[in-house]
């Protein structure tokens, strides 16, 4: 905490402190101008606000209020009277996130209550809040916010539901990419490492959410789980760029007579780019602003937009798969009109844009929406469904219309009656 009279005066005073005393050079005291030095009493109570309770605080508004600073007190001993000639301001440091739509007030206990009278607020950032007071008392700094609509049960519950299909359909595709037999000119590690990013970061989250009651007092695991979390949500989304790279490169090669497919790049160094991208992210993030992380729901924390360190990312990886959708696109539509093959090579080739079209749907739409729910329950009903179900598509289209797979499918399911007719 920072204490100054119209720059006449400054101290520091730490929030751990817990008794200060000190002689400063001081012009304006309670009783009128004076030349010298007096003594000025600092106590800050690190567990007050138990006791004076932020909701001591009456106002006409029905608001959530919250306790941003420790509870301080700024006396002159051998005075009784409080009132200043010039007001005093000092600085006090947030001890919660700040919230940019919340409404600060300074405020001192007077009696049974805090009040605002004679204290204001003359500048904040989302770490410390100026107060300027025409005199000296015990205070605080509390927010205001506005009360969050109350919970949809449905859509609660339709998230739940919609998050467990999807992890599902996610383990699926990963069993049928790991036992399956593939084409060699078949590269799923883009598709692997999507659902295998994708399902760690949806079953965390949800497991999260569920537990939240027991995470949130812990603020280090809490932080850590928003850390890994923006992790493997980036991770996931590299990988989608990853993949629409590699579908532009197949769709190149359609124009191109040549019945020899080889693999473009290796899966090494395509895993090597897919998660030491996002771990740069993260990392510098977190030595940039440390305390990012941990927010009231253990996500990425909204203030001194931090949050862009997860949307940058997220919008330029969107952006670029569009540009590649639509390059996608024109080629394959140029294939098929100078297409002279057979008929089955023109289907495959039409099953291959309805692929490209589903994946840039199921990677990008989902997220896309997200920007727009505006607190449209249509929208964000849309948005669970699409967002939770990446899993269910990706096992649509890469699995079940495969027709190798499917023929080990059937082979696989014929088997296992064989085995139990014969039980």
């Amino acid at each position: 905490m920072t204490v100054q009279d119209s720059g006449l005066f400054q101290l520091a005073v730490s929030a751990e402190d817990h008794y200060i005393s000190a002689y400063i050079r001081y012009k304006y005291t309670a009783s009128g101008r004076v030349h010298g030095s007096t003594a000025v009493a600092f106590m800050s109570f690190n567990t007050m606000e138990n006791l004076l309770k932020p909701d001591f605080f009456n106002t006409s508004n029905d608001t959530i209020k919250t306790m941003m600073s420790t509870v301080i007190s700024a006396t002159l001993p051998k005075t009784t009277n409080t009132k200043l000639t010039k007001p005093v301001s000092f600085t006090l440091k947030h001890i919660r996130e700040f919230d940019p739509n919340g409404s600060l007030s300074c405020v001192y206990w007077n009696i049974s209550e805090w009040i605002v009278d004679g204290c204001s607020v003359l500048e904040t950032n989302s770490s410390y809040t100026v107060c300027s007071c025409v005199h000296l008392s015990t205070f605080a700094l509390i927010m205001q916010t506005s009360r969050p609509p109350e919970s949809d049960s449905l859509l609660e519950m339709l998230n739940l539901v919609c998050v467990i299909v999807g992890l599902v359909f996610f383990s699926l595709a990963l069993l049928t990419f790991a036992l399956c037999q593939w084409s060699p000119g078949v590269n799923n590690v883009a598709r692997i490492n999507i659902c295998i990013s994708l399902l760690l970061a949806h079953l965390l989250f949800l497991l999260t959410q569920q537990f939240l009651s027991l995470i949130r007092p812990h603020q280090v695991s809490c932080a850590v789980i928003s850390g890994v979390l923006h992790f493997l949500f980036l991770s996931g989304f590299v990988w989608m760029f990853i993949e629409a790279v590699l579908l532009f490169i197949c769709v190149k090669n359609l124009s191109q007579i040549s019945s020899k497919k080889r693999e473009v790049l290796s899966s090494g160094f395509l895993c090597v780019i897919g998660y030491m991208v996002a771990l740069v992210v993260v990392g510098v993030s977190t030595a940039v602003v440390p305390e990012g992380y941990g927010s009231e729901h253990c996500w990425i924390k909204m203030d001194k937009g931090f949050i862009w360190s997860f949307l940058g990312p997220v919008c330029v990886i969107l952006v670029l798969n569009m540009i590649l959708f639509i390059n996608i696109t024109i080629s394959l539509n140029s294939t098929l009109k100078n297409l002279h093959a057979e008929v089955s090579q023109m289907k495959q080739t039409k099953i291959m844009v309805f692929k490209t079209l589903a994946q840039f749907v199921v990677l990008g739409c989902s997220w896309i929406l997200g920007f727009f729910t505006n607190g449209s329950k249509e929208h964000e009903i849309l948005f669970v469904i699409l967002n939770s179900q990446q899993g269910t598509f990706i096992f649509l289209v890469y699995c079940v219309l495969n027709n190798e797979v499917r023929q080990q499918y059937s082979k696989f399911f014929r088997c296992l009656c064989c085995g139990l007719k014969q039980h």
